[in-house]
């Protein structure tokens, strides 16, 4: 059917990963790997801690109800962003008719947590709900609800951590939790020492709270070295983690040790000649990951482009006809670049809307497996995905929560010569434009001559096929028009001097 959310498989087998871990004093980099193929890459940078998690002080800076937002100063550059659907009270009750001028006022003090990073000209998004992560928990210090992760579909499994935690908690506890996937195999002992962690914890930031002025950073996630134990290891996939820092070898496996039971045993120091990254392929894989092309097997190829509103993919055939016919060809390719896709969302960390433009497949069959095996490929993602199905344009459509910068964004910045458009004016643009504004200059002012000063590629336009309507120009001013190029400049660039 069109435009249908496509269930997403929960219990998909995950390949066994390897874990890369490369620090250096500028930055942090984690490398997953699943058959030997890298299909995600973090990165954070000394100085450019992602902010995701952090719980500040906040004061209210402006209430704008045209919009169902305020903007929340907690001590950054810019302003952080929070909207009423945001504010815990407002979750608890969705349906009930609040608006946020009522709820808040410019000034308030408030208790907030960033769930999605600054991007680009936008500031980070805040939630009043907290929630602080465990290796096996997730406490929710607002709420009494206790949840159970998506992931875990068995119903006497889901109900049995359900009667464990409750028996586990302390007399007099507060808040509820969120049993995460990982809780599948822990005992009782190591499900009440998170909860034991996750309640100190929540005390000392609630102290904070008391005695710290507004605009203040009361808690702070972990590091990358240490999130990857937390968040990513899993005792049966997991197959070793290798770091090629000592100091940082040994945090991890004394963090291992206190929280995250059977990682010590996996993590490895690497002493390999060749840098890790370099040993594993990943630098040749960071920079393919920055090129809008990515070829598959037999000759075809995705075409990747990320704006600012959305990520759109293009899958071609390229020179592939090597199936028995024609849509058997397209079938094939189409089944290739679900996984090619899926893969490379998590390794570019794209999110937000997504579109994916398959090659047109004619029989309704090969459209249905096709989005089968796309959820499939989806499924092993650890960031939330919402799969639809052809819009009437043969067009799929998904979302990838976006929480963080994208690769790009991370190691890259606009160019300054085509100002982040990814395309330059030609030189015969550039040529023309010249001339109009040397006939707009000629009415303005009385000159002797002109002088230009251009990239090697107009100047020699100029005197080449551009060189009578150069002759043309200068009858028309009754001007000499001087040429002059400059290696510096970039081929947009120029400048008119008036002699």
């Amino acid at each position: 059917m069109l435009n249908d959310i496509i269930p997403l498989p929960k219990n998909t087998l995950r390949p066994p990963e390897t874990v890369l871990v490369n620090i250096t004093p500028q930055e942090t980099r984690v490398a997953v790997l699943q058959d030997n193929e890298i299909c995600e890459l973090h990165i954070e940078r000394n100085g450019g801690h992602g902010l995701v998690g952090n719980i500040y002080l906040g004061v209210v800076r402006r209430v704008l109800p045209g919009m169902q937002s305020a903007f929340v100063d907690i001590g950054l550059e810019r302003a952080a962003f929070l909207h009423i659907v945001d504010i815990f009270e407002q979750r608890q009750n969705p349906d009930a008719a609040q608006r946020i001028e009522h709820m808040l006022f410019e000034g308030q003090t408030l208790l907030v947590q960033v769930i999605k990073d600054p991007i680009n000209s936008k500031g980070a998004r805040l939630s009043t709900q907290i929630s602080l992560a465990g290796r096996f928990l997730v406490h929710l210090p607002q709420d009494a609800h206790i949840g159970i992760s998506q992931r875990i579909e068995n119903e006497e499994e889901r109900h049995s951590l359900r009667e464990r935690l409750q028996a586990l908690l302390p007399e007099g506890h507060s808040g509820g939790y969120i049993i995460r996937t990982s809780a599948e195999t822990a005992d009782d002992g190591e499900l009440a020492a998170d909860i034991a962690y996750l309640g100190k914890l929540w005390q000392n930031i609630s102290k904070l709270a008391r005695t710290s002025p507004p605009e203040t950073l009361l808690y702070c996630d972990l590091p990358l070295s240490l999130r990857v134990l937390r968040d990513m290891f899993h005792p049966d996939t997991s197959r070793q983690i290798l770091v090629d820092s000592n100091l940082n070898h040994t945090n991890m496996r004394e963090f291992a040790d206190l929280y995250v039971s059977g990682a010590a045993d996996k993590i490895r120091l690497y002493q390999g000649e060749r840098p890790l990254f370099e040993a594993y392929g990943v630098e040749t894989e960071i920079q393919n990951a920055l090129k809008p092309r990515v070829n598959l097997n037999f000759g075809s190829y995705l075409i990747i482009e990320a704006t600012e509103a959305m990520t759109t993919i293009d899958v071609n055939t390229g020179g592939f006809v090597g199936a028995r016919n024609f849509d058997e060809t397209i079938f094939k390719t189409n089944l290739e670049a679900c996984h090619a896709i899926a893969r490379e969302l998590r390794l570019r960390n794209l999110g937000g809307m997504i579109i994916v433009d398959f090659i047109d497949m004619a029989q309704p069959a090969h459209r249905e497996a096709v989005l089968q095996e796309f959820a499939k490929a989806l499924s092993l993602d650890r960031t939330r995905v919402t799969l639809n199905g052809f819009t009437s344009l043969g067009l799929v459509e998904l979302t990838r929560k976006r929480t963080r910068e994208n690769l790009n964004q991370i190691l890259c910045e606009p160019c300054p010569a085509c100002q982040g458009r990814g395309h330059l004016k030609t030189a015969q643009t550039v040529c023309y434009e010249i001339q109009r504004e040397i006939v707009r200059e000629s009415r303005r002012f009385d000159t002797k001559q002109f002088r230009v000063i251009a990239s090697p590629q107009v100047i020699e336009l100029f005197l080449d096929e551009e060189s009578q309507s150069l002759a043309g120009l200068m009858d028309f001013v009754g001007k000499p028009v001087l040429l002059e190029a400059d290696g510096h400049y970039p081929q947009e660039q120029y400048d008119i001097v008036l002699v």
